[in-house]
């Protein structure tokens, strides 16, 4: 299974259990990062600098959400919090890639917007 299906299936409805946080707040996180990593992209080599700040926020929320479904207490199903630890980890090493090797940042924007949609998903639901 690759990264961006498991992005699309990391939050499917089957998973009923709460985040810690309020999916708002998570949507609202990605949202703004991937905003910022699609604004630099735009940019082409103009715009590295963007895309490296950018590259560290995105690992900085990834690694938050690895630390929470770490924790004994996060009540998401074993599977989910393995996925999303997956993600987490996927996105240190493809961010390491853009940055040393000029691997395309675009999979990291379409595992956020994948991620962003079972959030709006699930809220719909909710």
């Amino acid at each position: 299974m690759n990264a961006v299906t498991l992005a699309k299936t990391a939050y499917a409805s089957s998973s009923r259990a709460p985040l810690q946080t309020s999916r708002g707040t998570e949507y609202e996180a990605f949202a703004k990062i991937t905003h910022q990593l699609q604004s630099a992209l735009k940019k082409g080599r103009s715009g590295f600098a963007q895309l490296a700040s950018a590259l560290h926020e995105n690992r900085r929320l990834w690694t938050l959400l690895a630390i929470d479904v770490a924790e004994d207490e996060n009540g998401l199903p074993d599977d989910l919090r393995a996925r999303v630890f997956y993600l987490s980890e996927f996105t240190a090493d493809h961010s390491r890639k853009v940055l040393s090797d000029g691997a395309d940042a675009s999979v990291l924007v379409e595992i956020n917007a994948a991620i962003m949609r079972g959030l709006r998903q699930k809220g719909d639901a909710a």
